[in-house]
């Protein structure tokens, strides 16, 4: 446990500058390459999981759509983006249609997994593009970041310290309810000390709310990833970050989360 706990903290002390500097201070061309570097990566670890078996043409096709889905949220137009999501329906489903016999049996199958992965992961992560516009845009990526590291690790240390009463025992066994309320408190925490350093809002009732609220959809993105590792037999999505496991072992709250935050700054942020 130590030397796990060891490579954590390594990991993110190596990967937090280079956070700062990429979505604080480089060109956004090289934030937008990172955001859809992290959905390249987690898709073949979702496929990894989910779909071993997918064939590589269905594999290549989900990563050149996802290109497209990316550098039309980034420049335009924004609108062909429902392009991609039916040409995705439409180009798999015609793979199959066209391919070995022995294939489609599987179309339907396949069809969903890769459209879930697109949904799962590149939806969400290219989201952060649509943050990144907004007013302080940046910031507001931060805010996401520091929300989520408090809440993961008042989550663990509370629910390590004090935990009694399992949270979901069937599908991860080491969380517990002590943990959970840890860390939406954690993540409250960390959005009042955010108001002390940054002026981009006013800490109160309503941000409590949108802390505790991506805190929330954070524990419940852990939880379902969890579950699918767990349905495919595996422990671990990967292996890219040391102490951490697969990128998805990394990000999975955050795919849950940042929707919330994006919906938020959409319908209060003018």
């Amino acid at each position: 446990m130590g030397a796990m706990h060891f490579k954590r903290w390594l990991t993110g002390i190596i990967a937090v500058p280079i956070l700062i500097y990429v979505i604080g201070f480089a060109p956004r061309w090289l934030f937008y390459a990172m955001a859809f570097s992290a959905a390249i990566i987690g898709l073949v670890e979702f496929f990894g999981m989910a779909a071993p078996k997918l064939p590589t043409p269905v594999k290549a096709l989900s990563f050149v759509l996802s290109f497209f889905f990316f550098t039309f949220i980034a420049y335009g137009p924004f609108f062909m983006i429902l392009a991609v999501l039916s040409l995705s329906v439409i180009v798999l489903l015609g793979f199959y249609l066209f391919s070995d016999a022995s294939l489609r049996s599987q179309a339907v199958e396949d069809a969903s997994k890769t459209t879930l992965g697109l949904l799962y992961v590149c939806l969400p992560l290219s989201l952060l593009l649509m943050i990144d516009k907004h007013p302080r845009g940046p910031l507001w990526i931060f805010f996401l970041l520091a929300v989520a590291f408090f809440n993961d690790t008042g989550a663990f240390y509370v629910g390590r310290s004090l935990g009694r009463h399992k949270l979901y025992p069937s599908i991860s066994p080491g969380k517990t309810w002590e943990g959970a309320v840890g860390g939406i408190l954690s993540g409250i925490l960390c959005a009042y000390l955010f108001s002390r350093f940054f002026s981009i809002y006013e800490f109160n009732w309503f941000i409590i709310g949108l802390a505790s609220l991506l805190s929330v959809c954070g524990q419940v993105g852990d939880l379902a990833e969890s579950m699918l590792k767990r349905l495919c037999g595996i422990k671990d999505s990967g292996k890219i970050l040391p102490g951490h496991g697969g990128l998805l072992d990394r990000i999975d709250g955050l795919l849950f989360s940042i929707p919330v935050l994006y919906v938020f700054l959409t319908w209060t942020i003018r």
